[in-house]
């Protein structure tokens, strides 16, 4: 048994079963590929990918018990080629986070300029997409640190630790008619006008439609984006009003929008961090979570980590 036989198995489930693409990751050829695969098969006694001639199709039941081990096993591999390097070179390296726009754009920067000043060795690499893409990138191993609101808390095979809690704002153009109503303004106010805000699984957007959903309201949301700086482009335009994290809101640099507290109407919001469980990090890496979040030290991380493997 060797940790290329085990790699084409892992690659052969992430990329549909299509040996080609996995002998291109892993700078093989598909026969190379098969052979590894089959090797393996035989050293266990079992088959572990279920076949239609020479394709594979899926995996066995054997092949759904064995995989998990199989992805501990490389876990684990890199784990200790990490720790080697941590103790030969702890300032040089990688570092993969994966983060929303909202966190990469209003969150983040700081961070990011404060890391790189630190370890100026470190390849620091920032990787943005949905809460659900934040998650797969964490476990795949693409990313080692992952920031987002939504979505990180569902996965049993992460560890998150919460960063800080946000609320909602709402924006208009200077002479909206919601500047003149009494504040607090109320749901069924804001459910008079069209809406702006964000997709579906983004940046609390669960808590907005909740919010509506219990007053039995149905909000004319005329158009979703991904990120602040777009919802806002649009209110610009007097397309409609405005829900964005009060993050992503600048008086300076969005003075040509008037800004409304929506914390009474929206639930609180937890911004997350999430780390794949077991894995080994560097010692930048809590360094840079440190950074973030100064109550996450090493010792709270390492903490949160051993919980998690006595619960798997």
């Amino acid at each position: 048994m060797n940790f290329q036989q085990l790699r084409s198995v892992r690659e052969a489930v992430r990329r549909g079963f299509n040996l080609t693409e996995v002998a291109a990751m892993l700078h093989t050829s598909q026969p190379g590929v098969s052979r590894q695969i089959r090797e393996l098969e035989e050293e266990l006694g079992v088959e572990i990918f279920a076949r239609a001639g020479k394709r594979l199709t899926g995996l066995t039941p054997p092949g759904q018990t064995l995989l998990p081990i199989v992805e501990r096993l490389l876990l684990e591999s890199e784990n200790l080629r990490r720790a080697g390097q941590d103790f030969n070179a702890s300032e040089q390296g990688r570092l993969s986070i994966a983060a929303t726009h909202s966190q990469a754009r209003y969150a983040l920067p700081q961070v990011v300029h404060d890391f790189r000043a630190l370890f100026p060795q470190v390849s620091l690499h920032l990787h943005q997409g949905s809460p659900r893409q934040v998650a797969e990138m964490l476990l795949s191993g693409e990313a080692d640190i992952g920031v987002a609101t939504e979505a990180l808390a569902g996965y049993d095979t992460l560890v998150t630790l919460p960063c800080y809690r946000w609320t909602h704002s709402i924006v208009v153009p200077p002479d909206h008619p919601l500047l003149a109503y009494p504040h607090p303004i109320t749901l069924e106010q804001l459910a008079r006008y069209p809406i702006i805000t964000y997709e579906l699984g983004y940046t609390g957007r669960a808590h907005i439609d909740e919010a509506f959903a219990r007053e039995g309201l149905a909000p004319d949301i005329v158009l979703s984006a991904m990120d602040a700086d777009v919802i806002k482009t649009y209110v610009e335009l007097d397309m409609g009003v405005g829900i964005v994290a009060s993050i992503a809101v600048d008086a300076e640099r969005d003075r040509h929008l008037r800004l409304i507290d929506a914390r009474h109407l929206f639930e609180v919001n937890l911004t997350r961090l999430g780390l794949r469980r077991g894995t080994w990090l560097r010692g930048y890496a809590y360094q840079f979570i440190e950074s973030f979040v100064p109550t996450l030290t090493r010792a709270v991380v390492d903490q949160a980590m051993q919980e998690a493997h006595h619960l798997a």
